[in-house]
């Protein structure tokens, strides 16, 4: 009953803070294990988000999503944040307990992976990392072969009488998102009159703010990485900041970032 519920009990408190085994005797090692833990329990919280404003868009209901991409974005800035705590973590403290790590490698998080399928950012190659974890795996297959959040978005144009594509609306969503001249000037059109296009100017600025913290999340992460390992390779064998590095040139919604040029 309610009035039995306790703050302990309500929130798990005694799986929750006995999920950190540290598989070292170093010091260091706790605080590696709650960052990735906590990040993985924000990307839970952003997926959450995410569907809901997918939910609303696809609807017609835009700006009550307003709310949940807002949201998202200010939880982006707080794991970007956390970097600046893991940052406190020396070269030497880090190597102290890395090879207790094995393969394991963040680049392995489904949630995170997830979360770019919804974003737009489709890539089957990292399927093959979550073979051995069902729920995962078809988590991921379905963002995958779901139609993105940008897709959604782009799906409201026609609906305030712009033309787009049939090419842009019904592709085969499993793939990579292919940026159309004819969607940026749709776009353009909302940014050149966003009185008219109120609501699909404000969706456009929340889509920017999310692909803006991703990309910021991952410069930070770029960085910390250097600072703490260097040119080193990943623990999952990627290649390290190169690859992280990579990372950095990826845009979710990229006409909305190109039709700046021509404004």
């Amino acid at each position: 009953m309610a009035q039995d519920m306790t703050y302990a009990r309500y929130l798990a408190l005694d799986e929750l803070l006995s999920a950190q085994k540290p598989l070292s005797d170093r010091h260091d090692e706790l605080l590696f294990i709650v960052i990735h833990q906590t990040k993985e329990l924000w990307l839970k919280e952003i997926l959450h988000e995410v569907a809901l404003a997918m939910k609303l868009i696809a609807g017609g209901d835009v700006e009550p999503a307003y709310k949940a991409l807002a949201r998202v974005s200010r939880i982006q800035t707080v794991m970007t944040l956390s970097w600046d705590v893991l940052a406190t973590m020396t070269p030497a403290d880090y190597l102290s307990f890395r090879d207790d790590l094995g393969t394991s490698s963040g680049f392995q998080s489904h949630q995170f992976r997830a979360l770019e399928y919804l974003l737009g950012l489709k890539d089957q190659s990292f399927l093959k990392f979550h073979t051995e974890r069902p729920e995962a795996l078809a988590m991921l297959k379905a963002a995958l072969e779901s139609p993105s959040l940008y897709d959604v978005a782009i799906a409201q144009l026609p609906r305030h009488g712009l033309t787009v594509p049939d090419s842009a609306l019904h592709r085969d969503f499993s793939q990579t998102y292919v940026p159309s001249p004819e969607v940026e000037a749709a776009w353009l059109e909302v940014y050149r009159d966003p009185k008219r296009y109120w609501e699909l100017y404000q969706l456009a600025e929340k889509l920017v703010d999310l692909d803006d913290a991703l990309v910021t999340w991952r410069h930070k992460h770029v960085l910390t990485v250097e600072r703490i390992i260097g040119g080193r390779p990943g623990t999952g064998g990627t290649d390290g900041v190169g690859y992280l590095a990579s990372t950095l040139r990826r845009r979710a919604f990229p006409e909305l970032w190109s039709l700046r040029t021509k404004l």
